[in-house]
Formats: C-alpha cells, sequence, structure tokens
C-alpha cells in the first residue's frame, strides 16, 4: 500500500465516525454531507478489505481491525495538526511552491497572462497550474488539497468550503462590423430578428440572456452552439450572427478580430464567477497570498460597460 496513493481525509472521516459512532454525528463534526462522510467509508473499506463499522442499533461500532487502527490514526492526525501550527510565515520571494487553481478554460486567457506578469516579478520559486475540473468534485478537491482554488459560478457547498465573489461580468453582444441589421444601434427589436452564436460547455441549456427573453416572453434563434469564446468571435466576424458574452472575455477573444463591442438591448444579470477555497486554508499564509494574487489582478481588469449605440 503505497502512501502517495492515499487520500490522508480519510483518515479524518475514520477518526470522526470512531470517535462519534455515528455517520451522521461525523457528518455534522466535519461539515460535510451524509453521503460524502458514507463515500469516504466506502473508499476505506475498500483501502483495508474490512468493513471497519458496523451498523449496531442507531449507531456504528467498530470492528477489531478499526479498534486496532484508531489510537495510531488519531495521533499521526494530531501530529499533523501540530505541523501546521508550526508552520512559518508564506514568504513568495524564497519559497519553493506549486499552486493548481481549478477553472474553465475560457477564463485562462483573461486571467493567466495579468496573473503570471504578478506572481514572477514577486514569487520566482511559484509555480501555476491552471486545471479544468467537475464541478461535482470540487468540494472534495478542495477538501483533499488536489486544487488549491477554484473559480466557477455560484454553487452549493458545505461549511467546509469559503468562497467569495471574484467577478460580475456584464453581458455585451458582439457583432461584424457593417453588419446590416445592427448600422448605428442594436435594438431588441434586431437583436430578435438577428440569428445567434451561444457560447457553453454544455450540450444543452439556456443562456443568461434565453432567461431573460423568455421572462418577457420572447426567444431568440440561435443558429450556433459552441464550446468556447474564440470560435465565437470568428464565427461573428464573417457571419451575420450575433454573440452575447460577458464583457472581460469578449475583449479578450476578440482582439484579433475587431468586432464591434455593444450594450445588450435589454436586462441581463451579470457573469458572476465566486473564488472558492478550503476552510483550512482561511488562516494558512500560502493559500491567503494565493487568494490575494487572484482578487488583485481580478480588480486590475476593470469593466464597463460599452454605450448601447457605440461601436468598441
Amino acid at each position: 500500500m503505497q502512501l502517495s496513493r492515499i487520500d490522508l481525509n480519510l483518515f479524518v472521516v475514520f477518526d470522526a465516525i470512531y470517535s462519534e459512532g455515528s455517520i451522521t454525528a461525523a457528518a455534522r463534526q466535519l461539515n460535510l454531507t451524509q453521503p460524502a462522510v458514507s463515500h469516504a467509508l466506502g473508499r476505506l473499506r475498500g483501502l483495508f478489505d474490512d468493513p471497519l463499522f458496523e451498523r449496531r442499533g442507531q449507531g456504528m461500532a467498530p470492528t477489531p481491525l478499526a479498534r486496532s487502527l484508531a489510537s495510531e490514526v488519531r495521533s499521526a492526525l494530531q501530529s499533523f495538526a501540530r505541523t501546521l501550527q508550526d508552520t512559518p510565515h508564506f514568504d513568495p520571494a524564497n519559497t519553493v511552491r506549486r499552486f493548481t487553481i481549478g477553472m474553465r478554460d475560457a477564463l485562462e486567457s483573461t486571467l493567466l497572462p495579468p496573473l503570471m506578469a504578478r506572481v514572477t516579478s514577486v514569487a520566482p520559486q511559484v509555480e501555476i497550474a491552471a486545471i479544468r475540473f467537475d464541478r461535482r468534485e470540487m468540494e472534495s478537491e478542495l477538501l483533499a488539497g488536489t486544487i488549491d482554488a477554484a473559480i466557477d459560478i455560484l454553487l452549493p457547498v458545505s461549511p467546509a468550503i469559503h468562497h467569495a465573489q471574484f467577478m460580475a461580468d456584464p453581458m455585451i453582444v458582439l457583432a461584424r462590423r457593417d453588419h446590416p441589421l445592427v448600422k448605428k444601434e442594436l435594438t431588441l427589436e434586431r437583436y430578435l430578428a438577428a440569428e445567434h452564436v451561444h457560447v457553453s460547455s454544455r450540450r444543452r441549456g439556456a443562456g443568461l440572456e434565453d432567461q431573460a427573453l423568455h421572462r418577457m416572453g420572447l426567444t431568440r434563434r440561435v443558429r450556433l452552439r459552441c464550446q468556447h469564446y474564440a470560435a465565437a468571435c470568428r464565427v461573428v466576424s464573417c457571419t451575420d450572427l450575433l454573440a452575447t458574452l460577458p464583457l472581460r472575455y469578449a475583449r479578450i477573444a476578440n482582439e484579433p478580430y475587431a468586432n464591434r463591442i455593444l450594450s445588450l438591448p435589454f436586462k441581463v444579470p451579470s457573469l458572476e464567477l465566486h473564488l472558492y477555497w478550503h476552510a483550512g486554508g482561511e488562516n494558512d499564509g500560502a493559500n491567503r497570498w494565493l487568494r490575494e494574487q487572484l482578487m488583485a489582478v481580478m480588480s486590475s481588469l476593470g469593466g464597463g460597460v460599452p454605450e448601447a449605440q457605440s461601436a468598441v
């Protein structure tokens, strides 16, 4: 059994079930859902090829193997806790460290250039890895430490995960220059008369703009559904299709094409992204430093909405 292949958070769950004598109580202690604790127990059972805990009345009784493991597991966890408490202040100028950030690939072109310019200037030995992640696994990955932070839309999470609003980006419309429908002004009537590109990583489902139109009893015709903003910008540049995108993404993806950036002719909520991290990293110097860099970079990117009749 190789330690490098074992999720050490499983032993935190083991200790909680042992001390509480109940999966429900262990979940409450750990600020996790009961299914999450049950899933962890299932993995532990597979790891040791033993039930470890068996149902007795309203509680869970440890097997002989679990009783033999309990003191060693608790001693190891206490040792880890003391080590973390004694960890020195994070020094970005001299620390060798790799941070892994979960994010959608669409955000990379907006966030990573200014982030790396900032990080390389103050933390020469710090590496950044931006990875795609499954939303259903975000909480478990943050708890396991396989990612240090994640950026995504507002998601339901347990108290074990902290989060803060990272970005609120207004939605805008891209149109090619000399678009025959748009002319000098994009009105609601012209927006609905046009055909559209819809960008989404999902196979189906409406966008923020479609939901807003639906509330007004209106619909638009989506002629193309694609996965990437850059592809949408290129399609817009050579067709009469319109694309509705978040402003910051549009500015980056649209640079090679110089399509017009116009305000939406109806109200749509901004696209909100949140920054997520494990509660255990709240006061950790390294994790706090990473969050500060991300927040500072996003703040520096600014926002602003173009005038409804202007071409940017």
